[in-house]
């Protein structure tokens, strides 16, 4: 690296405040940038502090760049017209499109479309009194001007110099569980502003469960409960989601935790030998059960546009029994019909899940699942294309994480111990810390707090944090935003860049709140 050039790979503070495109006030133009002079001279410049950091920070000398009134920002392409008129809000310039001609403070966007460059990765050089942000794709540019935003906010201008960056994992999430309890369209998407400008890439909306499934349905409305979210919202939190580059990843969570489905077609639920009804469990014997979660999975296809599609899994109550094969003497005989003589219910439940992954297979998602629906040493394997949702390691017969990726599997990190905002706090949860995570936790911990061999690093996609709604009424949506604040800006840093930040906690903790 050059002369000057600074690595940075600690944890810093946020810019988030409120933005023009979205109602609230845009930042104040200051005075215009000075321009450089032969009888002039700086300091070498000092590296941005952003959340997540910077990688990578070439210092110069010059005066660095600030807003001002008459300051344009441009594009070289006329993909990049949603990232520069945000920008343009944002910091109160103006939004001038595509333009060839350069002019003193100008904000320029450029897609540079390397092909061989990972796409989320830009360089954002600010010199001689203008500021360029290039990437070989939107996301990349769109991540450059959120440091730009960032740097203003914090210290009022962008220091000379070029930062060039890029994260170190491709899926960068939080998860909402918005089946047990609901949350309005506005708080959602205030949830997505915030993502976007911490350089998060996913959403993960978790909208059915027993206590409710909360989004308009047309092939089934009367499974959907009185406070839900109408396709009309939805649609509209995808497209904000889009405009940030974030995916929204729905889930239909089956073969358990169908108690709503359930309530409004109760012949599909699942019972013991002795009659007794299993709370949430569908019975994945009935034929009936397949066409309406397949009729769901194939109408919200329509609604979610993304490539990604988490089908649950987890905690399916026909496996938790001693010996479910007695326990559910219909399952086991349908296991033995479907997969030969020796097959089981955890056969016959693996099978389910195959099948609901070609569902949305065939709408070109791909699936992921929580790993206590995998199982070991069955005669029905989980497809080799279901990534792996690492969340616990409290299941009957709990696999360690590096079995799953000494299968070659992709795994993404929802770790319980760290990551699982679980509200009320029941059995053993507690809210996590922002600081605990940004102390003990990379994205190589997917259980309890020891990392799994480097040599898998690979395999892990990344991470999410998630937030449950166990206890509903325990917080309110504002308590949940904030208690939530800290966590997410620890995580974000921490996929972004796993090595151990060079800023203390303490100092994370106050240049966050300084920049809001």
């Amino acid at each position: 690296m050059a002369a000057g050039a600074v690595v940075v790979a600690s944890g810093v503070g946020l810019g988030l405040w409120a933005s023009g495109d979205d109602g609230g006030p845009a930042a104040a133009p200051s005075s215009p940038s000075p321009t450089p002079s032969p009888t002039r001279t700086y300091p070498l410049s000092e590296a941005p502090r952003t959340i997540p950091a910077v990688r990578e920070h070439t210092a110069e000398r010059g005066p660095g760049w600030r807003p001002a009134s008459g300051h344009r920002v441009v594009v070289s392409d006329p993909a990049l017209a949603d990232e520069g008129r945000l920008t343009a809000q944002e910091l109160g310039l103006t939004y001038a499109g595509e333009k060839d001609d350069e002019r003193p403070g100008d904000v320029r966007l450029e897609l540079n479309r390397d092909a061989g460059a990972n796409p989320e990765s830009y360089t954002l050089t600010v010199r001689g009194g203008r500021v360029t942000v290039s990437g070989p794709g939107e996301a990349g540019v769109f991540y450059g001007t959120r440091t730009l935003k960032q740097e203003i906010r914090g210290a009022g201008a962008a220091p000379e110099g070029v930062v060039r960056d890029e994260p170190a994992k491709p899926r960068r999430g939080m998860m909402l569980d918005i089946a047990r309890k609901h949350y309005d369209a506005g708080w959602i998407e205030d949830r997505i502003r915030e993502l976007g400008d911490l350089k998060y890439n996913e959403i993960g909306l978790h909208f059915s469960d027993d206590q409710g499934f909360r989004i308009e349905s047309d092939s089934h409305p009367e499974i959907v409960s009185e406070d839900h979210l109408t396709k009309a919202q939805v649609r509209k939190i995808v497209e904000l989601a889009e405009s940030r580059h974030i995916t929204v990843v729905p889930e239909i969570d089956s073969p358990g935790h169908l108690g709503a489905v359930i309530d409004a077609h109760p012949g599909l639920q699942l019972r013991k030998a002795n009659g007794e009804a299993v709370r949430g469990a569908i019975d994945i014997a009935d034929p009936r059960s397949a066409e309406i979660v397949d009729d769901l999975l194939d109408e919200y296809a329509g609604l979610f546009p993304g490539d990604r599609w988490h089908l649950g899994g987890d905690e399916y109550q026909a496996l938790v029994v001693p010996d479910p094969e007695a326990a559910f003497p219909g399952l086991a005989a349908a296991a033995r019909e479907k997969y030969g003589s020796g097959a089981t219910v955890e056969d016959l439940t693996t099978g389910w899940l195959n099948d609901r992954a070609a569902t949305v297979r065939a709408h070109d998602r791909v699936p992921r699942a929580w790993n206590d629906g995998f199982f070991r040493d069955g005669s029905v394997q989980a497809a080799e294309d279901i990534r792996v949702a690492y969340w616990t390691g409290k299941e009957i017969g709990a696999r360690k994480p590096a079995e799953y990726l000494a299968e070659g599997r992709e795994v993404i990190n929802y770790n319980d111990e760290f990551l699982y905002y679980v509200l009320g706090e029941p059995l053993t949860f507690v809210y996590p810390t922002g600081e605990r995570i940004y102390e003990q936790w990379t994205p190589r911990v997917l259980r309890g707090t020891e990392p799994v061999p480097a040599k898998y690093d690979r395999q892990i996609l990344g991470g999410s944090f998630a937030v449950w709604g166990d206890l509903p009424r325990s917080q309110t949506q504002e308590q949940v935003a904030a208690g939530i604040r800290m966590p997410l800006r620890a995580l974000a840093q921490k996929l972004w860049d796993a090595r151990e930040p060079t800023l203390s906690w303490a100092e994370f903790r106050t240049l966050a709140g300084r920049l809001g």
